[in-house]
Order: C-alpha cells, then structure tokens, then sequence
C-alpha cells in the first residue's frame, strides 16, 4: 500500500475517495452496506470501530456520527428483522449500548486523527483504530455490571474482534482507494461522451 493514502488537501481528513460534497453520501452508502454484510457475518461483532475510523477519516465528526448511526441502525434492522434478536429488554439495552459505543467510537477516532500528523495515513489509521477500538470496548465492558456478559470480554474474544475491525477497515480503505482511482476516469469518460457546444 502506498504511503498516502489520498491527496493532500490541506484539511485534517485522510480519505478523499469522492469530491467532499458527495463524501457524507458516499460514507453513508459505504458504511451502510458494509453493515449489512458484516451483521449478516457476525451479528453482534459488528466491527464498528472500523466504520468509526472510517467515517472519522473521510468527513467532519457531525456527519461521521449521522454516518455511524446509519450503519448502527441497520445493524439493529437486520439484527431485529432478519436474524430474529429476542425482543427483551436486555437484547434491547445492549443494542442502545452497542449504538453508544459506537457513537463513542467515532468521536475518540476524530479526536486522534485531529492530533496525528498528517503524514504516513495508513500508520495513522492504524493507531486510530487502536483507540477507537478500546474506547468502544471500554463503553460496552461499562455496561456489563447491568446488562451481564463478562464472558464475552476474554483476551481471545477481544483480540479476535479487534483483528477483524482491523481486516475490515483495510477492506473499507481500499474500497476508498479504488473509487478514488477510478473517479478520474469515470469523469474523463463522461466528459468525452459529453456533447461538444459549438461557438
């Protein structure tokens, strides 16, 4: 992977896979249908952290919260919907927890992208998903004195989730990439196929 990224600029953000007015619907249309895919893999390890670092990298942290919150409520859709989660209030608890966490997610992934250089972006994604990560595991492990599940906090579970936010935000970064490199020839060829206004 080359050592940038995207572009430079001259703004805090580390993806540029679109032009800036259409990456809040680019974000949302990306995160989305990664949701989907992953809820349908992995239910309730849905690696949000990744989609944090993601949305936190391409967009300003309101949009990147709305974004999150998109994926988050089609995680829960299909989780409710489609694989038939227990309507009780502890499934119901967790899933407002798992939104929060996410949310939470999000917010600590802008804060650590506002503070790195803005050289080097895949070290730098990297070491905002490492805190993305944690914040988000902290904020559902707080909620584990009320809701239960310690069992799901082994070292081996953590680290399990955490290798496969880590292979999917590499996913996700390299779906960026590729629209980003292929959106300059989608609009040399629209441009051509354009029709030619005489003077």
């Amino acid at each position: 992977m080359a050592s940038e990224i995207s572009p430079s600029h001259g703004d805090r953000f580390r993806l540029h896979p679109v032009a800036p007015r259409l990456a809040p619907m680019f974000g949302f249309a990306l995160l989305t249908v990664s949701c989907a895919l992953a809820s349908f893999a992995f239910a309730c390890a849905t690696p949000f952290a990744a989609f944090a670092v993601v949305a936190a990298a391409m967009l300003p942290l309101r949009p990147a919260l709305l974004v999150v919150t998109g994926a988050w409520l089609v995680n829960q859709t299909i989780g409710f919907g489609v694989l038939h989660y227990p309507v009780d209030a502890s499934t119901i608890a967790w899933g407002f927890v798992i939104g929060a966490a996410a949310l939470l997610s999000t917010a600590a992934a802008s804060t650590v992208l506002r503070m790195l250089p803005q050289g080097r972006t895949p070290l730098m994604l990297a070491v905002t998903l490492v805190a993305a990560y944690a914040v988000c595991e902290f904020a559902l492990l707080a909620a584990t004195p009320v809701l239960g599940g310690e069992g799901a906090f082994t070292a081996a579970i953590v680290a399990r989730i955490g290798l496969t936010s880590a292979v999917w935000l590499a996913g996700l970064v390299a779906a960026c990439e590729i629209v980003r490199l292929v959106d300059p020839f989608v609009m040399r060829r629209r441009a051509a196929a354009a029709p030619r206004r005489i003077a």
